[in-house]
């Protein structure tokens, strides 16, 4: 005779079904700025994402910055211009135009009291109230804001120079994504930093498709030899400071030319430096914890750092934001 098994179900008592909150409360510092989004300036700390936006789901969205000195735009014509220009290309739309982004930036900053601040002009997919997977059915959606004014650099690493570590990881090919349109497809870059930081280093360079040289995290590279410079043409994005130092280079005399870099080139340069919104014109005097040239910051960088920030007084190459 088989005696018979049985199972017996137990239950616990299920827990009570939690309330929903009336407003998120967001425990986290934020510096200290002015954001502007759907109509409003508000502070940083209220100026929120939906989980549900483009932006935040797929990267699907496209932004510039900008950064204010002394109480003026730098370049901001250059910066509107690629801005747009992305917009364009991956086809969003703006419920306003040039002139009110631009007025948009400046309240921003002018709101916040900066007189030296780093300003973003973002614009994301957006998401659709019926959460379609159509991008033609989003809403586009427009945020700026301003907050004080960060370098890749600090203080000390300007006096003495970087130490830079290139990194193994390959930039995503241009085919794939297009490293003119100012993105935030970072994942690459951020792999970049953390083999830089592993080998001792203070920040990256990753490689192209084609094992040359091509940017770091939020810059451009170039490399003086025998009094030439020559940086990247490849998979990275012709940044507005790499612009500006072709336009300096010009009024000094200098040669300079986008194109292939490999790394032995890098490894015997005279002079590196890096270029970035985020903190100019900066020296790199170690590479792979090798010296560059002398292992001191060079005359060329010295000379062409000098004269970008002189600029930032020029009004051909500056604008005052209104602050009254």
């Amino acid at each position: 005779m088989t005696v018979a098994t049985m199972t017996v179900a137990t239950t616990k008592p299920m827990a009570e079904v939690p309330e929903v909150e009336p407003s998120h409360k967001d425990t986290r510092r934020y510096p200290h700025g002015i954001a502007f989004m759907d109509g409003q300036y508000l502070p940083m700390s209220e100026a929120k994402v939906s989980v549900l936006d483009w932006g935040f789901l797929h990267s699907d969205a496209t932004y510039d910055t900008v950064h204010v000195w002394e109480g003026r735009f730098f370049r901001l014509d250059l910066h509107l211009d690629r801005f747009f220009r992305g917009m364009e290309r991956l086809r969003m739309k703006l419920p306003y135009d040039r002139q009110e982004v631009e007025r948009i930036l400046s309240n921003c900053v002018a709101l916040s009291g900066h007189k030296s601040a780093y300003v973003e002009m973002i614009c994301t997919r957006g998401g659709s109230p019926t959460f379609s997977r159509d991008p033609r059915d989003a809403e586009n959606r427009f945020i700026a804001f301003a907050v004080p004014f960060g370098s890749v650099a600090n203080k000390e690493q300007l006096e003495r120079g970087l130490h830079v570590g290139i990194s193994e990881t390959v930039r995503i090919p241009p085919k794939s994504v297009d490293p003119t349109i100012k993105n935030y497809h970072w994942l690459d870059l951020v792999k970049g930093l953390f083999d830089a930081y592993d080998a001792g280093a203070e920040t990256a360079l990753v490689m192209d498709t084609n094992g040359n040289i091509a940017e770091g995290p939020g810059f451009n590279v170039f490399t003086v030899k025998n009094g030439q410079l020559k940086t990247p043409a490849f998979g990275v994005l012709p940044g507005i400071t790499r612009q500006t130092v072709f336009d300096l280079c010009k009024e000094v005399g200098l040669t300079v030319a986008a194109a292939d870099l490999s790394r032995d080139e890098l490894n015997e340069a005279d002079e590196v430096f890096i270029t970035s919104t985020a903190g100019g014109i900066m020296p790199v005097t170690r590479v792979d914890g090798c010296s560059v040239g002398s292992g001191k910051v060079g005359a060329v960088t010295r000379q062409l750092t000098n004269l970008y920030w002189q600029k930032h007084s020029d009004n051909a190459w500056s604008i005052p934001v209104d602050y009254a």
